[in-house]
């Protein structure tokens, strides 16, 4: 930009400081076609609450509404940044190719925390975090481990089994260990993926609806370690917020006519939450 203004550096700058210029990172959005405009709103639709309170249409509560997805997560970064005393080391870092960082693939389920008349979490809404890893005997010795130790390594295949066997046999499992006694049993799991990981039909899935941390790892078990603690400090508050931004969205959609170029609303949860006029969702 300062090449084509033929103006320095400093002074695009001082005008973005001035406020004369906006700097803006576009990110590229999934195209829609018309059934898929309509499908989104047939479903912001199914989140109202069919009165009207205070002159307003209130969402439903989507406290019996499981949410599950899935992320990759790498064991470092191409390039890091560090602060080093004067005569510290550079640390050595190494891989046999920047293309081929190991990398693991977890699938993390949530729902919405449920808070007394205090504000204090009665559920915090997490039901767990689980890595698509698997234990396998090290074919060579080397100075770390003998042969045949077992070591803990991603799982290469990861098929449309792998993820269902997950969801039957991990994530319902944890769904009825830790789902409060007093909550609605009619649980529905949403998925992120627009052909669902395993259908309703399912024989095994009857009774349910479809709907880095930065720390440093060297090794697999370490990587586990840390995503899963990040997981356990996420706070029931800051799981909340993700669900009021989620019903604004909603909301952005049926002003837009189900289109996705809103914008992410801003609710000053900090003031709010300072104010006590907070919601819970």
């Amino acid at each position: 930009m300062a090449c084509h203004l033929s103006v320095s550096k400093t002074i695009i700058h001082n005008w973005i400081k001035q406020d004369k210029l906006r700097p803006h990172t576009n990110a590229i959005k999934p195209a829609l076609t018309e059934l898929n405009k309509l499908a989104r709103l047939k479903w912001c639709l199914t989140q109202l609450q069919p009165s009207i309170t205070q002159g307003k249409v209130q969402f439903h509560g989507m406290h019996n509404i499981v949410h599950i997805d899935e992320k990759w997560f790498y064991m470092t970064k191409t390039s890091d940044r560090y602060y080093l005393l004067p005569d510290e080391d550079e640390p050595y870092r190494s891989c046999k190719s920047k293309r081929y960082i190991t990398k693991v693939m977890f699938m993390c389920v949530v729902s919405m925390p449920q808070f007394d008349s205090e504000g204090q979490p009665t559920y915090d809404g997490k039901v767990g975090i689980f890595p698509f890893t698997e234990s396998v005997p090290a074919q060579n010795k080397s100075k770390n481990r003998d042969r045949g130790t077992l070591e803990t390594k991603p799982i290469k295949a990861l098929n449309k089994e792998v993820v269902r066997g997950c969801i039957i046999h991990k994530i319902i499992p944890a769904i009825k260990a830790k789902w409060p006694d007093w909550a609605s049993k009619e649980i529905y799991i949403q998925q992120d993926n627009a052909t669902p990981h395993i259908t309703a039909k399912d024989p095994e899935f009857q009774g349910y609806t479809v709907m880095q941390h930065e720390k440093p790892c060297r090794n697999m078990d370490e990587l586990v370690e840390n995503i899963c603690k990040a997981y356990e400090e996420l706070t029931p508050q800051t799981l909340n917020r993700v669900f009021l931004s989620l019903q604004a969205c909603l909301t952005q959609i049926l002003q837009f006519r189900e289109d996705n170029s809103y914008k992410v609303p801003h609710m000053n949860k900090d003031r709010l939450e300072r104010t006590g006029d907070y919601p819970m969702c």
